[in-house]
Formats: structure tokens, sequence, C-alpha cells
């Protein structure tokens, strides 16, 4: 069944697709993976703001982040790790222009990181097949 988006979303990422998709692959990633894609996502998130003029500093960015983290929920499946509701919190309240392209960088890093975590587990598999 084709999953549906509409402007009535339920949670503000649902809004957009490939953001949705993306957001749904890391919710299910493992923790490790989930911190690699925070800190990658942290770093083109401050890229783009910076670039775009948005901000002057990453102190700029990191302080407006936190005044918005203070007052947020905290019980969304990405307010377990730091770093990873750093990230969210940050791409949240990027410009809707500037999130629709950070959501295809986003995908584009989940699918590589889980891609090579299978091609890792494989060769660990490999490996200990071999020496049978």
């Amino acid at each position: 069944m084709k999953e549906e988006f509409t402007t009535s979303a339920r949670r503000w990422y649902d809004k957009d697709p490939v953001l949705s998709s993306a957001m749904k692959t890391l919710e299910e990633s493992d923790d490790e993976t989930q911190i690699k894609v925070a800190l990658n996502l942290i770093k083109i998130i401050t890229e783009h703001n910076i670039h775009d003029s948005e901000y002057e500093s990453v102190e700029d960015i990191v302080s407006a982040t936190e005044d918005i983290m203070e007052s947020s929920k905290r019980d969304r499946w990405y307010d377990l790790d730091g770093t990873l509701r750093t990230a969210i919190s940050l791409l949240q309240n990027c410009p809707d222009s500037t999130r629709s392209i950070i959501a295809k960088e986003m995908a584009q890093n989940v699918l590589e990181l889980i891609k090579k975590e299978d091609d890792e587990d494989d060769e660990e598999f490999s490996e200990e097949s071999s020496e049978e």
C-alpha cells in the first residue's frame, strides 16, 4: 500500500516524502548508524546555514537550536540521544527550501551507511564461513 503525504501530516517531517522516508529508515537503523548520520547532518546543516547567511557562526546555530530544544517535547524516538536530537532539531528549524536540499543529502547518507554496514556484515560472514 502506497503512503500518501498530505499537508495535515502528523509529524513535521511527513510533509516531505523524501525526508519522511529518510527519517523512517534512520529510526529503524542501529544506534551507531543514527549517530553517524546525525553528525553528518549537523555538518551539512551548519554548512548550508552559514553559506546561506542564515547565521554568521556555528555558535549562532547552536544557540538558536538550544533555545528551541529547551521548549520542545522529549518523548520522540530521536530524543534519546543528544547528538541525534540536536541534528533533528537543526533540520526541523531549517527554512523549507534548505530542508528539502538537506533531506535529499540525508537520504543518500542513510542509504550509503546502511549499504556499507551490509557489505561489512557480508564480509564478516564470508570470513567466518571460510574459516570453517
